[in-house]
């Protein structure tokens, strides 16, 4: 996820390659009750607090059943530096957990990464539907396990703001607009956007793109072999610029309020009603204010634009192998399977792609409607901005995020934000 951390970068370097040290490669992949007793397995991942705390809890489940130790190191949103560092020292983790498609093709063209064992990639044919498995096959190879997903086709709401106003959940975006607006009228502030971290405004483009532009379109700009120029961006732009540029539908200082405000001005402080974000949003309302999601909190799915069919825009975190010690090949089917999956998922907070995890095991009827979509979406693709280099798609105040945080200040220069967006996408792609 494209979430604020802090890291200390160099301390985390320092406890990498430390982990890195302690490596035995040998061929055994034996994953009986004790078998991998002695043995040590370091593990590199974004999550951090109560993510950490709940991805130790399933690590533990792994230590239990298979005797070994695992040692894990939060990296934030530093991680790319943190494993690209490890990696030049020849110290990386044994297995990586990274929340860009377009990160792991990095390493792997560095020969950072291993193609998992055959039993792992039986586990994820099993367990997950083609396109995970597709998105976690690169250059042929099968190389990644998508263990948490994320839906980020949600648009959260207070209820009793949309029971003040008397609207119901929009399934079009000419609806959403006027339900916004009727919500003003009422006298709340609508929307909340969250512009001051540019990650998100990259996922209001891609949800909007894919539905004036649909999957084809979507899948061609990822991978740029269309110009962000092209007229499908352009009329993208259009869509949100409308609804961005009616100041009067927008809470205060869209531009400098973080992801995490732009979710407590609608269910903290309460002076606003709606914000668009994924499935995370759910945490954020649980951790940091009083609102019961399914009660004071609920969702709708991102609106039709034009007719659009249904789509799912997703994000998720893969784990790779970077070793290929036992208790690491052990590690990546662990974490393939539904039962690891299921340990988090009981936990509340999160989504998991694997198809196998029964949804009875979500908390809520919010989280169970949540991954519902997710697994079952007909038109699936994954965050564009990840799949995209990372110097054009995810580098803070750069790039598409700083482009589209200006187009958010100024929403009617749609050409000259389109002329910008190619001018750095294009050498990225080189």
């Amino acid at each position: 996820m494209k979430r604020t951390r802090i890291a200390a970068v160099l301390a985390i370097v320092a406890m990498v390659a430390v982990a890195g040290c302690s490596k035995k490669d040998n061929a055994s992949t034996s994953t009986k009750k004790g078998s991998l007793k002695g043995q040590t397995v370091s593990v590199t991942a974004t999550w951090s607090k109560d993510e950490q705390k709940n991805f130790e809890a399933v690590l533990k489940g792994f230590e239990t059943q298979t005797g070994a130790k695992v040692q894990y190191t939060s990296a934030g949103d530093q991680i790319a530096q943190v494993l690209g560092t490890a990696i030049a020292g020849g110290s990386p983790p044994d297995v990586a957990v990274v929340p860009q498609p377009g990160l792991i093709k990095q390493f792997l063209d560095k020969g950072a990464v291993k193609e998992l064992p055959a039993d792992v990639q039986a586990a994820v044919k099993a367990n997950y539907g083609t396109s995970w498995q597709q998105l976690g096959t690169i250059d042929g190879k099968m190389v990644a396990v998508f263990f948490k997903g994320a839906n980020k086709s949600t648009v959260w709401y207070r209820t009793d703001a949309f029971k003040t106003a008397g609207v119901q959940e929009p399934a079009t975006f000419d609806d959403f607009t006027k339900v916004l607006g009727t919500i003003r009228d009422s006298g709340t502030a609508p929307l909340s956007v969250g512009g001051g971290d540019g990650w998100t405004l990259t996922d209001w483009f891609e949800n909007v793109y894919i539905r004036v532009a649909g999957a084809d379109k979507y899948d061609q700009l990822t991978k740029h072999q269309i110009p962000w120029t092209d007229q499908s961006v352009k009329d993208t732009l259009k869509v949100l610029g409308k609804l961005w540029g009616d100041k009067t539908l927008l809470a205060s200082n869209p531009t400098k309020t973080p992801f995490p405000d732009s979710v407590s001005q609608v269910f903290g402080t309460k002076k606003a009603a709606v914000v668009y974000e994924g499935d995370f949003v759910a945490g954020v309302i649980a951790g940091s204010t009083k609102a019961k999601v399914g009660t004071d909190a609920k969702f709708f799915a991102f609106p039709s634009v034009n007719g659009s069919k249904p789509a799912v825009v997703g994000g998720g975190d893969a784990a790779v192998m970077m070793s290929n010690t036992p208790a690491a090949k052990a590690l990546m089917k662990y974490l393939a399977s539904p039962e690891a999956a299921s340990i988090w998922v009981k936990l509340g907070g999160f989504t998991s792609p694997n198809k196998s995890v029964d949804l009875a095991s979500y908390p809520d009827d919010t989280s169970r409607a949540i991954a519902k979509q997710l697994v079952e979406a007909d038109v699936f693709r994954f965050d564009m901005s990840d799949l995209e280099p990372s110097a054009f798609g995810g580098t803070p105040g750069k790039g598409e995020w700083k482009d589209l945080q200006d187009f958010l200040a100024a929403p009617t220069t749609v050409d000259a934000t389109a002329a910008q967006l190619e001018k750095d996408a294009a050498p990225a792609y080189k």
